[in-house]
């Protein structure tokens, strides 16, 4: 069974993040617990670490990856690279703050010093 697109790499980033430790595909392949074959990891893996998303280290003969950031650090990441993809910052920052609920839009004025945090 074929999994959407995207839900193999959100899964090996998961596994990535909740371990301690860098991963080699084989490491990857035996906790996904699946029956992938090993090209398809280092596949996924290479194409990660290829849009930024890992580092890697050499282990032995094989590469060991790790996330370069948690979920929120990714997610902040995805953000910024939406807002620079349009040369019009402005218009996409408007369209942004105009879509957020109102606790999100005091959150951010909080964060940008506008208004005194009221915790």
């Amino acid at each position: 069974m074929r999994r959407a697109g995207g839900a193999l790499e959100s899964e090996v980033l998961a596994l990535l993040q909740s371990s301690r430790q860098a991963l080699t595909p084989g490491e990857v392949l035996q906790r996904l617990g699946d029956d992938l074959a090993y090209s398809t990891v280092v596949t996924v893996l290479s194409r990660m670490f290829d849009k930024g998303l890992l580092t890697r280290s050499k282990r032995g003969r094989a590469y060991a990856y790790t996330p370069v950031d948690d979920t929120h650090g990714l997610a902040a990441r995805r953000m910024r690279q939406v807002l620079e993809s349009d040369p019009d910052h402005e218009a996409v920052l408007v369209r942004f703050v105009e879509d957020l609920s109102a606790q999100d839009e005091q959150l951010l004025r909080q964060l940008l010093g506008d208004v005194p945090d009221q915790r």
